[in-house]
C-alpha cells in the first residue's frame, strides 16, 4: 500500500484518496495527488450541508428541523424547500428568501441538498 502525505494544512496523518484529489479528514482541505494539477483552491470555503454534499449558489435545499424565526412567531417547517440566494461566511451560511416569511439566513447544518 502506497504512503499518502500528511495534510497540508493542518498536517494530519489520515488523508485518503477520493480519485484524483486527497482529503483530511479531519479539516476537510482537498489537494490534488498530482502537484502539476490542482483543482481546489484552499482559499475558497467549501459549504456543506448536514448529510455533507457540498453547497452552491442555486441549489434547491430542503430545511430539516424545524426552525422559529427570531422576533416573529412563525416557523420555517421541516420539508421546506429554498433556494440557495448566497453563500456568505459569516455565522448563518445561507442567504435565501422562504415563502411566507421572507428573507432569512440559515446555517448549513439545519438543510440538506434537494
Amino acid at each position: 500500500m502506497t504512503e499518502l502525505p500528511p495534510c497540508p494544512e493542518c498536517a494530519c496523518e489520515y488523508s485518503y484518496e477520493d480519485g484524483a484529489l486527497l482529503i483530511c479528514p479531519e479539516c476537510a482541505h482537498e489537494w490534488s495527488s498530482n502537484p502539476e494539477f490542482s483543482p481546489v483552491s484552499s482559499n475558497r470555503r467549501v459549504y456543506k450541508d448536514a448529510n455533507g454534499n457540498i453547497l452552491n449558489e442555486g441549489d434547491m435545499v430542503t430545511i430539516i428541523k424545524d426552525l422559529k424565526v427570531k422576533g416573529t412567531s412563525k416557523v420555517a417547517k421541516v420539508g421546506t424547500k429554498v433556494r440557495i440566494n448566497r453563500l456568505i461566511d459569516e455565522d448563518h451560511d445561507i442567504e435565501c428568501k422562504i415563502d411566507g416569511i421572507g428573507a432569512m439566513k440559515l446555517k448549513t447544518m439545519f438543510v440538506k441538498k434537494a
